[in-house]
């Protein structure tokens, strides 16, 4: 490794050369406190900024080990130090002037949720920060004089200010931690509660508006019926009591504007932790939890979709259906199956963004189309088979139809967003509405075995055919990541917009880098979906985020869950 002095002598002697004389700065520098590597030079001032990794040795850096002890502890930390880290980074980009992306100092900026991302990780011998740099051009030459501003000031003085405990609120810190003690308390103890969800009293579940995830100021907070509230003893926050949905199938419904879709809302990224002030800290979801919507349009191969879809008019075989351009309904069902697969327990469904002839059928339809001609079996007839054969719970927004009250074993009215508890009212009320008559044929739901890779097949197989160019051995492509909402792999575009548990673009950058190593190791696509899936699921285990990055690591991605990989996967059309 070579020190920062030679650094220095560097930049001097390249100043006013052609731009990609920069190159030549690529290495491991020690700057006494901490390491800085350049570890990619960008080509041109005008495209994508430079890769820099900074180390800092637990020894130096400070933190007691009591603050990353275990996964979930680490994640918190991560995250804290990475939202310090990018909050003072923020301050000094394009200090530096010049051509292009000159000056530009970035590195992810979390939102409310603590993910693990590569931006930050805390390792065994210390701790990684990754951050985007626009090196400095006058036009296409090379302005070092600004560039050694950005490397022996700015980033110091970002590194020193965040990144070293004694100069820290170690107060801030603990709480941080803590808050993820408490929260990962309650998300092993669900399950011994019998419950799905978990909504603490005095929570804000109201967002500021439909572009920012922060809670809404003078919101109604939340407060759990009495005959549906729980209680959990926290490690440190002590006694929290709040609303404990319980498996099985549970109906939210009330007016408009009274905070179906919001509670539904909260629930959906109650899979993940949330940072303190964002009013859903304590609102805990099982993290199978599945969303999910009718998408028409996606693309479906392979799925067997005959508890809901059969006897079609074409004779399309539905136990292994596929399709480019599916319908609302069918690609429902689909989700249902795919979710099933990727070992959700619980669904959450919103009414208003399902396909209605595949939520329910009502009397009078079934009057004037007999069941003979209809080959969708509609999901209030499937809900309880998934629960009662399966263990999957289902969470629904219902408005407007009041067939799913027979068969719902809690039934939530959201009231100027205050839940009540009218179960027992609605259940005396059944008798006087009867429910339309279910025929459904009796169906046994599939079971999708995560067998080990070495052993028998299971599920779907995956095939590709024909992607991009092949060097040796290998096939190579390329990914570009367009936001949140998909990615781009070659000329094949992946849409993941309707998946609205991702929170965070970071997510679909690794979505992407995870399809490209499937397509680039060919033994990877002899293997059925869930085993595929436990193969990436053990490279993140064994070797994290870093084994789909290439050459080196950088600091735009973020952790999927399972439920995402899968979805992706399935979205990508062969």
């Amino acid at each position: 490794m070579k020190h920062k002095s030679e650094l220095q002598k560097l930049l001097f002697s390249l100043n006013k050369k052609s731009y990609p004389a920069y190159k030549s700065l690529q290495g491991d520098y020690n700057f006494d406190d901490f390491e800085l590597s350049i570890c990619h030079v960008q080509g041109d001032p005008f495209a994508s900024p430079s890769d820099l990794d900074i180390f800092i040795a637990h020894k130096t850096a400070g933190f007691p080990a009591e603050l990353f002890s275990s996964a979930h502890r680490k994640t918190a930390l991560e995250d804290y130090l990475l939202r310090l880290f990018s909050a003072a980074l923020e301050r000094f980009s394009f200090k530096a002037k010049g051509s292009g992306k000159s000056g530009l100092l970035s590195t992810t900026k979390p939102g409310q949720e603590v993910l693990k991302r590569t931006a930050c990780e805390i390792t065994e011998k210390g701790i990684h920060i990754r951050l985007e740099a626009g090196f400095p051009a006058n036009g296409r030459t090379v302005n070092s004089g600004e560039l050694e501003k950005m490397l022996f000031e700015f980033i110091p003085a970002c590194v020193r200010q965040t990144l070293f405990y004694k100069k820290l609120n170690a107060d801030a810190i603990w709480e941080s931690i803590y808050l993820s003690d408490d929260q990962q308390y309650i998300r092993e103890h669900l399950e011994a509660y019998k419950l799905c969800a978990f909504v603490a009293n005095d929570s804000i579940l109201p967002r500021q508006s439909g572009i920012s995830q922060r809670p809404m100021k003078e919101s109604v907070p939340f407060t759990a019926p009495v005959s549906l509230e729980v209680e959990f003893m926290l490690p440190h926050k002590g006694k929290i009591r709040g609303l404990g949905i319980p498996k099985g199938i549970t109906l939210i419904v009330g007016g408009g504007y009274h905070g179906k879709s919001t509670l539904l809302n909260a629930l959906e990224l109650g899979v993940y932790n949330h940072i303190k002030g964002d009013g859903r800290e304590y609102v805990i979801t099982d993290t199978s939890a599945l969303k999910l919507r009718a998408e028409d349009g996606r693309c479906v191969k392979n799925v067997n979709i005959s508890m809901f879809i059969n006897d079609l008019p074409n004779k399309k075989d539905t136990h292994a259906f596929s399709t480019e351009d599916a319908s609302g309904s069918t690609s429902q069902a689909a989700n249902v199956v795919e979710g099933i697969e990727a070992g959700s327990k619980l669904l959450l469904i919103d009414e208003d963004t399902s396909a209605t002839n595949f939520m329910v059928r009502d009397e009078f339809m079934q009057q004037v189309i007999k069941r003979d001609k209809e080959p969708i079996t509609p999901f209030l007839e499937r809900a309880l088979d998934l629960y009662e054969q399966s263990g999957i719970s289902t969470i629904l927004v219902a408005g407007s139809s009041g067939s799913y009250f027979h068969i719902a074993d809690t039934i939530i009215q959201m009231d100027c967003y205050h839940p009540i508890d009218i179960t027992d009212a609605v259940k005396k009320l059944c008798s006087s509405y009867p429910m339309p008559s279910v025929h459904a044929p009796n169906y046994r739901i599939p079971e999708f075995k995560r067998s080990p890779l070495s052993g028998k097949s299971h599920g779907r197989p995956f095939k590709t055919s024909g992607h991009s160019r092949n060097f040796g051995e290998r096939t190579f492509v390329k990914v570009k990541t367009l936001g949140i909402n998909g990615f781009q792999i070659d000329k094949n575009t992946v849409e993941l917009r309707y998946l609205e548990q991702l929170t965070d673009a970071g997510q679909t950058t690794a979505l992407g880098y995870m399809m490209k190593y499937i397509l680039e190791h060919p033994q990877m696509q002899s293997m059925t979906l869930t085993e595929m899936v436990s193969h990436l699921e053990m490279l993140l285990k064994t070797k994290g985020l870093e084994a789909f990055c290439g050459k080196y690591p950088f600091c735009g991605l973020t952790l999927p869950r399972r439920n995402e990989i899968f979805a992706c996967i399935n979205r990508y059309r062969l």
